[in-house]
C-alpha cells in the first residue's frame, strides 16, 4: 500500500505504456519456485517474499513477474505484461561513519547527495525553530527525532540553523520512508530506532564527529505489469487487481503479496465459470512509488474499455488482522456484506490502486484489513493463509453478484 508520507512525494506521470506479449523467462529471471498450486493462495504470496524486496524496476520485481506470468498460465490464462516508466528518486546507498564504524541509513525522497565531515550536534525535542536555536548546529550535522512536524519542515530549520545536513531519528524500531517535498538544501538522512536512538543519547553526552554520505539522483523506472486473461476476452466487465512492488528493505508479504496472491486465488477459482469470459486481472507494479502501475492502465485502456467496467475490485494488505474492510462504491461494497455482515467498511479515497480507477469514474472496491506493524519494514515477512483465503471467497463472491443477472443476483 503506498505510503501516506509526512513528505510530498514525488509522483511523475507515467508516460504512454506499451503492451507486449509475456516474454519467456530468461536465466536471470526464472522464478524461486514452481507457481503455487490453486487452493493456495499462502504458497504463491511466500515464493513473492522469496524473492526479498521487489522495488519497481529491480531484477526481484522482474523475477517476480516472470512469476506471476506463468501461474497464470498454468492456471490457462492468456498474459501482457505492460511496461511504462516514471520519473523516481533513487538512493544509491547512503550511509554515515563513526569511530570506525558504519551504520546503515536511508535519504530522505528528494535529498541532495554530499559527502560530509563534520560534527554530530543533537537537537532537543522535535525541531522546531525553538529548538535549533537551544544548540550551535552551525556547520554541524544535526540529529533530531522524528514526530509532530514534517520532514520537509525539519529540513528547512536546520538548514536555516546553519546545520550542514540533517539525520532523522525514527520513535518507533525500524526504518522509515519519507520525503521532503521538492528538493532539499542540505543532505537529509533517516536511521533506524534502534541505530539512531543511542547514536542521539550519546551525541547529547559527548562530542562526536560523523562522515556521512549521501548519494541520491532521480532516474527513471521501467515497471511492469502483468495482465491475464481468457483467449479473446478484449472488453471484460470487471477488472481484479493488486500491486506486487514493495518499498526499498521490505519483502512486501502483507503489502502487497498478500493481494497478488488473492487475486490469483480467484482467477483460478473463476477459470472454468463462464464469468470468467467478463474478468481481467492485473498485478499492478509501482504503487509505491505514486500508483504509477495503474494509472498507466487506466491510461492505455482508454474510455471506451473503462466505461464498460462495472466494478474494479482492489486487494492490498489482506493478510494479517481479521477484520475485513471494504471501502469504495456503496454498491459494491453491499455486495461485500452481504456475503459476511461483519464486514466493515472505511473511506477508501486513495492509497491504492482503486483509486486510479475512481479517477476516471469506475465503480471500486478496497479490500483491506487495517494497518500493520510491520508496514514497510523489513519483518513484513508473514501473511495468514486462513485469511487469504478468507479474502479469496468474499471477492470471487462479490464477482458473482456483480456479474449475475438482475434476476438471479438474489439466489446466489
Amino acid at each position: 500500500m503506498s505510503a501516506a508520507c509526512e513528505g510530498d512525494l514525488s509522483r511523475v506521470g507515467a508516460q504512454t505504456p506499451a503492451i507486449a506479449p509475456a516474454p519467456a523467462s530468461t536465466p536471470a529471471q526464472q522464478p524461486v519456485t514452481a507457481p503455487a498450486e490453486p487452493g493456495d493462495p499462502y504458497a504463491t504470496a511466500q515464493a513473492l517474499v522469496a524473492l526479498g524486496p521487489r522495488v519497481a524496476g529491480t531484477p526481484a520485481t522482474a523475477q517476480a513477474s516472470s512469476y506471476l506470468v506463468e501461474a497464470y498460465r498454468r492456471a490457462g490464462y492468456v498474459t501482457e505484461v505492460q511496461t511504462f516508466t516514471y520519473s523516481k528518486f533513487q538512493d544509491l546507498g547512503s550511509s554515515l561513519n563513526i569511530g570506525g564504524t558504519t551504520i546503515e541509513a536511508r535519504a530522505l525522497n528528494g535529498s541532495t547527495s554530499g559527502r560530509i565531515t563534520a560534527p554530530l550536534v543533537a537537537v532537543p525535542n522535535l525541531g522546531r525553530p525553538a529548538d535549533f536555536a537551544a544548540v550551535d548546529v552551525r556547520g554541524a550535522v544535526a540529529i533530531v527525532r522524528r514526530g509532530e512536524i514534517r520532514f520537509s519542515e525539519k529540513v528547512q530549520n536546520a538548514a536555516a540553523a546553519g546545520a550542514v545536513s540533517l539525520i532523522i531519528i525514527n520513535n518507533e524500531p525500524g526504518q522509515l520512508l519519507g520525503a521532503v517535498g521538492g528538493e532539499s538544501r542540505i543532505p537529509a538522512l533517516t536511521l533506524s530506532g534502534e541505530r539512531g536512538g543511542p547514536l542521539l543519547e550519546q551525541a547529547r553526552r559527548q562530542r562526536l564527529s560523523v562522515d556521512l554520505n549521501v548519494n541520491t539522483r532521480q532516474g527513471t523506472v521501467t515497471g511492469r505489469n502483468v495482465i491475464a486473461h481468457l483467449e479473446g476476452v478484449d472488453r471484460p466487465s470487471v477488472v481484479l487487481g493488486g500491486h506486487y512492488d514493495s518499498v526499498q528493505g521490505s519483502p512486501g508479504a502483507n503489502d502487497n503479496a498478500s493481494g497478488t496472491a488473492v487475486v490469483l486465488e480467484i482467477a483460478r477459482q473463476l477459470k472454468d465459470t463462464p464469468l470468467a469470459r467478463q474478468a481481467w486481472f492485473v498485478a499492478f507494479d509501482g504503487e509505491e512509488d505514486g500508483l504509477h502501475g495503474s494509472k498507466a492502465f487506466v491510461k492505455t485502456a482508454g474510455p471506451q474499455f473503462l466505461t464498460g467496467l462495472k466494478g474494479m475490485l482492489n486487494f492490498d494488505m489482506v493478510g494479517v488482522n481479521d477484520g475485513l474492510r471494504v471501502g469504495g462504491n456503496s454498491e459494491l461494497t453491499a455486495l461485500a456484506k452481504a456475503i459476511d455482515p461483519k464486514i466493515s467498511t472505511f473511506d477508501a479515497n486513495g492509497g491504492s490502486d482503486h483509486a486510479s480507477f475512481a479517477a476516471a469514474d469506475v465503480p471500486v472496491i478496497f479490500f483491506y484489513r487495517g494497518q500493520d506493524p510491520n508496514y514497510h519494514s523489513p519483518n513484513d515477512r508473514v501473511v495468514d493463509s486462513r485469511l487469504l483465503n478468507e479474502t479469496a471467497r468474499i471477492g470471487l463472491g462479490v464477482v458473482k453478484q456483480l456479474l449475475a443477472p438482475d434476476s438471479v443476483r438474489s439466489q446466489i
